[in-house]
C-alpha cells in the first residue's frame, strides 16, 4: 500500500505585510499526479521554495515520504527531486559532468553514479546526449537532462515548477508525457506547478492555488464539471485567463 510522498498540513507564509500563503494543506500520494494551478502570484513557487528549504517554514507542517522537514531534514530532503523554472544545469559542462556532479552531492560513488546516469537518460530519451555540452542541447532536450538530474539519487517525490516555461508546443507534451511514464513506471510523486489549463488531465488531482489560499482540491474532471477547466478556474478565483492560462514568471513578493 503506498503512503504520501508529500503532506502539506496548514502552511502559511509571509513576506513582512506580504501573505504569500494562507493556511495551505495538500498532499501527494505516492504514484501519483498532481497539478498545482495557479496564474503569476498565487503562491506557487513560495510553496516550492518551503518544501525544498529555500526559505524555513514557521507555522504548519511539511513531510516528504513520512519525514517532517523541520524536525528531520535529512531524510526529507534526499526523497525529494526538484525541477526549478529556471535553468539550473551548467552550459558548459556535458550532460554526463553535470549528472556525476548531482550525484557526488548526494554522495553516490563514482560506479554507481555512471550506470544510474546510463539509467535516467535511457529513461528520458537522451542517451545519445551523454556526452554533448548542454549548450549545445534544445529547450525541450534541456528540460529532460534536468528531470534526468532531478532523478540520479531516486527521489520518491518529484517537484517541477513550471517545467515547460518557453518551449513550444511540441516540447511541451513531451515533457508532460515523459513525467506521466515516470509516475506510472516508477511510482514516483509528482508536484506539478503550472498556468497552463492545456497540461492537466481530466484525471489530474488539481489543487488550485490563488493568492495564497487552496481554494479547490479534486480532480480536473471535478472541478471542470460540464464547463471545462478554464470556466470553473475562473469562476473559483475571478483571475484572467489567456492562451490557456496566466503568461509570464510568477511574482511572489519575495526579495
Amino acid at each position: 500500500m503506498r503512503g504520501n510522498a508529500l503532506r502539506v498540513s496548514g502552511v502559511s507564509h509571509a513576506f513582512g505585510s506580504l501573505r504569500a500563503l494562507d493556511d495551505v494543506s495538500l498532499t501527494v500520494a505516492e504514484g501519483r499526479f498532481v497539478a498545482l494551478l495557479g496564474v503569476n502570484g498565487a503562491g506557487k513557487t513560495t510553496l516550492f521554495s518551503l518544501i525544498t528549504r529555500l526559505y524555513n517554514s514557521r507555522s504548519g507542517t511539511i513531510a516528504v515520504l513520512g519525514h517532517d522537514l523541520r524536525s528531520d531534514p535529512g531524510p526529507a530532503l534526499a526523497a525529494l527531486g526538484v525541477v526549478f523554472q529556471s535553468r539550473a544545469l551548467d552550459a558548459d559542462l556535458t550532460v554526463a559532468q553535470n549528472l556525476r556532479y548531482h550525484a557526488a552531492l548526494h554522495g553516490m560513488p563514482r560506479a554507481v553514479a555512471r550506470e544510474r546516469a546510463g539509467e535516467v537518460l535511457a529513461a528520458v530519451g537522451l542517451t545519445d546526449k551523454l556526452d554533448a555540452r548542454v549548450a549545445t542541447l534544445s529547450g525541450g532536450q534541456t528540460r529532460r537532462a534536468e528531470i534526468a538530474r532531478a532523478l540520479m539519487h531516486r527521489p520518491a517525490l518529484l517537484l517541477l515548477d513550471e517545467a515547460t516555461a518557453g518551449l513550444d508546443v511540441r516540447a511541451r507534451a513531451e515533457v508532460g508525457r515523459l513525467v506521466r511514464d515516470l509516475v506510472a513506471r516508477d511510482g514516483v510523486g509528482v508536484l506539478w506547478a503550472t498556468h497552463i489549463f492545456e497540461e492537466i488531465e481530466p484525471e489530474d488531482q488539481v489543487v488550485v492555488l490563488h493568492r495564497g489560499r487552496v481554494l479547490a482540491d479534486a480532480t480536473a474532471a471535478e472541478i471542470a464539471g460540464d464547463r471545462g477547466l478554464a470556466p470553473a478556474f475562473l469562476d473559483l478565483t475571478g483571475a484572467p485567463t489567456e492562451s490557456g492560462g496566466a503568461s509570464g514568471r510568477e511574482a511572489e513578493g519575495a526579495p
